[in-house]
């Protein structure tokens, strides 16, 4: 196919199932073979085909992958990584040198604030941390000179509170640092963060990109063509890079991103409504809401408001934890983002790493991961898991 036919002149799904991959030229298989090889035959020395020499840096399986998370993003270079934790460790190494600055969300992932407290602060890598959804906060927390990287989730995991990212753009510009946007939680079907000023994008693809909890890894998708070629290297000079096997199944799982999204959507909204009139829930915590601090911000810049939910129970944290003991259909278990509806408690589960810090998430707070199983199966197990 053209580029106008599935480049960024395509709809969303015509790229996530085109993009990336030419049907094979011998065969015609139309979708990219696992190539399971680690090092490929030259044709003289130096005489590469089609670039590859090695597998650590290159594949034609990732390379398929890559190119459809470029154009889903709409940006010019993605990377395919071994997880979305080697992935952040990677761009921080890529971007930053000991002595910078990075702020991060109050309420940022346990796994990231874990990196950048317990590994590269030890690199000499300084961090804050600021409310996203307070663009005043975020520059106050800015260190002009030090500060390299302003890193925001929006959604964040697990308050799900909105960061806006074209205002947050131009603090980081403004500053001389780079916006950088996990987009997990959205996935690029709800949302495009560097189509609104932001300069690389970060996933999990274990998530909502793969879709099937069947394979761990992690991507960045970039901008500025000479942050991609600083991205390159330390991603080849570093090495945790996905294998051509998850990076298969990442790519199958993204040519059905979108309406496995629309149906995640679908689902979360019944879910919402259900608790929001639930005797035992003291708060529900969703973009969607009228009565969530980030739903103006959120109906800007997503396209609907997503597969997660959070909320509190009234009877604390032991009613807490026996509502995620209870479920059967939603499974207690960590993750998200997969076709099964997951139930998870963060203070003792995703975001544990952070008790006893400013990060710390309430401890009545239960995170679903709403999955696109029959919507009444899912409201009965939580009506048996709240009674």
């Amino acid at each position: 196919m053209s580029e106008q036919q599935h480049g960024s002149k395509a709809g969303f799904e015509t790229r996530a199932i085109h993009a990336g991959f030419e049907p094979d030229p011998t065969t015609g298989a139309v979708i990219a073979p696992i190539y399971a090889t680690s090092t490929y035959k030259q044709d003289g020395v130096g005489g590469l085909r089609g670039g590859y020499e090695y597998s650590r840096s290159a594949n034609p399986t990732r390379t398929a992958l890559e190119g459809v998370l470029a154009a889903l993003e709409e940006g010019e270079r993605g990377f395919a990584f071994a997880s979305g934790l080697a992935a952040e460790d990677t761009l921080v190494r890529a971007l930053c040198r000991p002595g910078d600055h990075v702020v991060l969300p109050d309420d940022a992932y346990g796994g990231t604030y874990r990196l950048f407290d317990k590994v590269q602060r030890n690199w000499g890598l300084a961090h804050s941390a600021a409310a996203v959804s307070d663009v005043d906060a975020v520059r106050a927390a800015v260190r002009p000179g030090e500060t390299k990287l302003v890193w925001v989730e929006t959604p964040t995991n697990p308050l799900l509170n909105i960061g806006d990212i074209e205002a947050l753009a131009a603090v980081a510009h403004d500053a001389g640092a780079l916006l950088v946007v996990d987009n997990t939680f959205a996935s690029p079907y709800l949302q495009q963060p560097l189509t609104l000023g932001a300069d690389v994008v970060v996933h999990s693809t274990t998530k909502y990109a793969g879709g099937h909890s069947d394979a761990v890894g992690g991507a960045l998708v970039v901008r500025d063509l000479e942050v991609a070629e600083q991205v390159a290297f330390h991603q080849n000079s570093i090495g945790a890079v996905a294998g051509p096997f998850d990076a298969f199944l990442t790519h199958r799982g993204l040519k059905t991103l979108g309406v496995r999204m629309d149906r995640h959507c679908d689902n979360a909204e019944r879910v919402v409504e259900f608790l929001a009139a639930h005797p035992a829930v003291s708060e529900v915590i969703y973009p969607g809401l009228e009565s969530h601090p980030g739903h103006a911000v959120a109906a800007r810049q997503m396209k609907r408001f997503g597969g997660m939910v959070s909320f509190r129970c009234a009877g604390g944290e032991e009613a807490a934890l026996k509502v995620c003991e209870r479920a059967e259909v939603f499974t207690l278990a960590e993750s998200l983002g997969g076709v099964e509806s997951l139930i998870e408690h963060p203070g003792r589960m995703t975001h544990a790493s952070v008790a006893g810090t400013d990060l710390e998430v309430p401890a009545d707070l239960v995170r679903l991961s709403v999955g696109i199983e029959t919507a009444e199966d899912l409201l009965a197990d939580l009506d048996r898991a709240l009674s």
